[in-house]
């Protein structure tokens, strides 16, 4: 299956996952909208459209924005070290904001704007959404729910009879930006981290969305685990 002439909105499309998704989609000769706060560092060719995840009234206004779409990849994310027995609501919030109802709120309005022979609707989880790490805290936990809210989905379009494929991929760690929020005042661990552990790129987490979403229409893959050779858990 190709991408050719296909439109995909990514969230967070500006560095990271999101980044390399833009770079690699464009090359596919997809069309591709970057959802995202900060649209001047998007990749050059990608079509800026503002907006905070974490705000519904300015994800609702970005997309009737948009006409038509194919694709959507739910990449936007926010990783913060917030333990439930000492953690800062206001970072429990933010990430439940973005990860959980932001990333259901996209797919929602995504699906007005699909094709009748239907879209294509990817998540970017983690491996936190399979497993509790030591450090898990809160973040974990909106992981599970992604988990959840992407099957959940998955079940209401095949029993609406809704040809719209729901995929995930759930990486463990990725050398992106987000690890310097997870790791804020832990610098020297995420430097040992790096040091001892080839991590993924996200280059690698590209690459696996690809094959997903030019997989056979009659073929749809759910979740993709991927980590590191070096990472044990």
């Amino acid at each position: 299956m190709t991408l050719k002439g296909k439109t995909a909105l990514i969230t967070g499309a500006s560095s990271g996952i999101g980044k390399a998704l833009a770079i690699l989609l464009q090359e596919q000769q997809a069309e591709v909208i970057g959802l995202c706060r900060n649209t001047s560092q998007l990749p050059a060719g990608v079509t800026p459209l503002q907006g905070d995840l974490s705000q519904a009234g300015e994800i609702e206004n970005a997309f009737q924005q948009v006409h038509s779409l194919d694709i959507l990849i739910n990449n936007a994310g926010r990783a913060h070290l917030s333990p439930l027995t000492t953690g800062d609501p206001a970072q429990w919030q933010e990430m439940w904001q973005i990860n959980v109802h932001g990333l259901a709120l996209c797919a929602q309005k995504s699906l007005s704007l699909f094709p009748e022979t239907g879209g294509h609707i990817l998540n970017i989880s983690s491996m936190s959404g399979h497993r509790v790490p030591p450090s898990g805290g809160f973040y974990a936990a909106t992981k599970f729910a992604v988990r959840a809210v992407t099957e959940a989905l998955r079940a209401e379009l095949k029993n609406a009879g809704n040809p719209t494929r729901v995929s995930s991929i759930s990486p463990g760690f990725v050398d992106t930006p987000l690890l310097d929020i997870y790791f804020q005042g832990r610098e020297e661990q995420l430097q040992k981290t790096r040091n001892t552990m080839q991590m993924l790129s996200p280059e690698h987490i590209a690459e696996t969305a690809l094959h997903i979403l030019t997989a056979p229409p009659s073929v749809e893959i759910n979740d993709v685990l991927i980590r590191s050779a070096d990472q044990a858990v």
